[in-house]
């Protein structure tokens, strides 16, 4: 809490099953995680602009709620990174997808005057790019 009592937002947490791919995924999108962050259980980056990613194993979460099961069925969830231009959202999407992540929807100009693409993290998370269409305010 803050100093007039009102709870801050913290952070974004995920459940992951391999700490290592998804620390290199997160990197990629300039999540700031301390180095040896692979080997780690839990682990906190700074996003840029905003708060802290955290990711923990399936193991760790299961440490402390051992009837914990991964959602199936899909997800409730997305991240979103805002890119500094519309190519540079076509730019990131082509080098993630082809670093071999999924990429669930190509970039398009979305008629809310987003040019937008979804990629897949390593357990299938949605993480969706965008960046404002250069000729829209």
């Amino acid at each position: 809490m803050n100093s007039t009592g009102v709870p801050q937002f913290a952070f974004v947490g995920l459940a992951v099953a391999d700490v290592a791919a998804s620390v290199g995924f997160y990197r990629r999108l300039g999540v700031g995680f301390p180095e040896g962050a692979e080997g780690e259980p839990h682990v906190e980056g700074e996003v840029p602009g905003g708060p802290l990613l955290v990711l923990d194993s399936e193991a760790t979460i299961r440490s402390f709620h051992p009837g914990w099961r991964p959602p199936s069925g899909g997800s409730r969830s997305a991240l979103a990174f805002r890119c500094a231009s519309p190519a540079q959202v076509d730019a990131l999407y082509g080098e993630l997808t082809g670093a071999g992540y999924h990429g669930e929807l190509e970039p398009w100009d979305a008629f809310w005057g987003q040019r937008y693409a979804v990629v897949h993290d390593p357990d299938g998370n949605g993480v969706d790019l965008l960046a404002p269409l250069e000729d829209r305010p």
